[in-house]
């Protein structure tokens, strides 16, 4: 039998591989959704978690955490310092800071990491069928000879900054009415009790398609595939004014980088896979085209704009 000498040890524990480091995730991940079950982010959220579960080797589970615009589940994810803790948030992480007058307890920019673009909901102009407008410089027009009432779906909404900007931008005489969400405005859109509005794309294109709305504009860098026919408000003149309903995918801070640069890697995958894209642009959504480091700039910059914006207008949470 071979006996080691103490001049051959060393050696043969230099041989020995290193063991290897465990690859995250180490234990069960969880997706805040911040947001109540059965809504967008919701169901975008189950849908990622289906895809990662197998794909990670370990559970993803959803947690909704509704309340206050979706400050309560965002801060639930920020103050995790969890390793294992992701977040599906929306631009409102973008807008609810500014119109808070207590501190919010996070810093959306400081303690996620963002993963990538799930989901753009680009918002559209639309006015009622019965409206003799036709176009955007003839709603503008008309408006200087007669103020137009514009609904939006609740103060400190983007529909609401959106108007905002939309008025500084065309010297629009318009009067921004405030509803409690979508389901009550858009009702009285389409009886032509008020005269335009900015509108998710989710929720206007039913009515758009039943002959109730007309889409005048399109609130986002290029025409979309479900309105063709359509043109953006840059086509027609107004520039800066984008507002996007977006949902996207964000990390804790506590997740390591290779983490992070995995779960980038899945949500491609993810966002490739025919069933799934079908199932995005099945609930009236786009699906994603930036990549991550495209979606960390337009993140930074709409929090920067949003916050611009509300700050111009003394804008506050009601």
């Amino acid at each position: 039998m071979m006996t080691l000498t103490r001049r051959a040890l060393p050696a043969l524990l230099l041989a020995t591989p290193a063991i290897a480091q465990p690859t995250w995730p180490t234990r069960p991940v969880r997706l805040v959704v911040p947001f109540a079950p059965g809504g967008p982010a919701d169901i975008l959220a189950r849908m990622l978690a289906e895809f990662l579960t197998p794909r990670l080797g370990q559970p993803c589970i959803v947690e909704n955490h509704a309340g206050a615009g979706g400050m309560i589940g965002t801060r639930v994810a920020a103050t995790s310092n969890d390793a294992h803790t992701l977040l599906l948030g929306s631009v409102s992480m973008t807008i609810v800071p500014h119109l808070a007058t207590q501190p919010v307890g996070y810093d959306v920019t400081a303690d996620f990491v963002p993963v990538g673009l799930v989901a753009s909901a680009p918002f559209v102009l639309v006015v009622p069928a019965s409206s003799p407008l036709r176009d955007l410089p003839g709603l503008v027009a008309a408006s200087r000879a007669r103020p137009l009432n514009a609904g939006n779906s609740g103060n400190g909404t983007l529909s609401h900054l959106a108007i905002e900007v939309f008025r500084s931008r065309t010297g629009a005489a318009v009067e921004s009415v405030a509803y409690r969400g979508e389901g009550q405005m858009l009702p009285d859109l389409v009886a032509g009790t008020i005269g335009f509005s900015f509108a998710s794309l989710s929720s206007a294109l039913p009515l758009i398609r039943d002959g109730r709305l007309r889409a005048l504009a399109v609130l986002g860098p290029a025409r979309l595939e479900a309105l063709p026919d359509v043109p953006t408000l840059a086509e027609q003149g107004v520039r800066d004014v984008e507002a996007d309903g977006w949902q996207a995918l964000f990390a804790s801070k506590a997740v390591p980088a290779a983490g992070v640069d995995r779960l980038r890697r899945l949500l491609a995958e993810a966002l490739a896979d025919p069933a799934i894209a079908a199932r995005i642009t099945g609930f009236g959504l786009t699906r994603a085209a930036r990549d991550p480091a495209a979606f960390a700039t337009l993140f930074t910059e709409e929090y920067r704009r949003w916050g611009e914006v509300v700050r111009a207008g003394g804008i506050r949470a009601e």
